[in-house]
């Protein structure tokens, strides 16, 4: 199971061009790992601010801590954050989609702060969430409504290896567009 996977770290070095000639270079440190309570209240003015948009989350945007730490950290199989000098920047869950004869297939949901989006945190969180999934013993990953507004979510499953495999019509009231499509991607992961 998972306790024998411990965390996951990856140690980033960029580099960023100044000028013709010039360069720069930090080391930064980003763990992804499991959540605990104090990460979760940490992220949740992250959360809450992405459930009260009403822009790709299908969750109640007057839910309190104590439902959204249920919900995201109790009821999944595992739960994890990326942790990047110190600071919470995203979380995704795992969980099987369905039980009995369903329950090769997991979902995941995945969030970033909003500070923070742009710079590869979605990628590296679905990229991780992929090899546990595996490692778990899935055998494939379907997301149940991505909004179909949310383009950047969109493409980036999609060059993840994600397929759009059916649509919602009107399948989700956005805050600000109205009703938009969802759409169910489908990304097989075993051999």
């Amino acid at each position: 199971m998972l306790s024998a996977i411990g965390d996951a770290r990856i140690w980033v070095n960029f580099y960023t061009l100044r000028g013709s000639a010039s360069y720069c270079s930090a080391r930064r440190k980003a763990d992804i790992r499991h959540i605990n309570k104090s990460d979760f209240e940490t992220f949740w003015p992250c959360f809450k601010a992405i459930i009260e948009a009403k822009e790709t989350y299908a969750l109640d945007p007057d839910m309190s801590l104590e439902e959204a730490y249920r919900l995201w950290c109790e009821v999944p199989l595992e739960t994890f954050v990326l942790e990047e000098n110190g600071q919470i920047i995203g979380t995704y869950y795992i969980k099987p989609n369905a039980m009995g004869p369903g329950n090769h297939i997991c979902n995941c949901g995945y969030m970033v702060a909003d500070w923070a989006r742009g710079k590869g945190i979605a990628k590296r969180l679905g990229e991780h969430s992929q090899r546990i999934a595996l490692e778990l013993g899935f055998e494939a990953m379907q997301f149940n409504s991505v909004v179909s507004s949310n383009q950047v979510a969109v493409t980036l499953w999609q060059k993840l290896g994600f397929n759009i495999i059916g649509t919602i019509p009107r399948g989700y009231r956005h805050g600000r567009l109205g009703y938009v499509d969802c759409y169910i991607m489908y990304k097989h992961l075993a051999e």
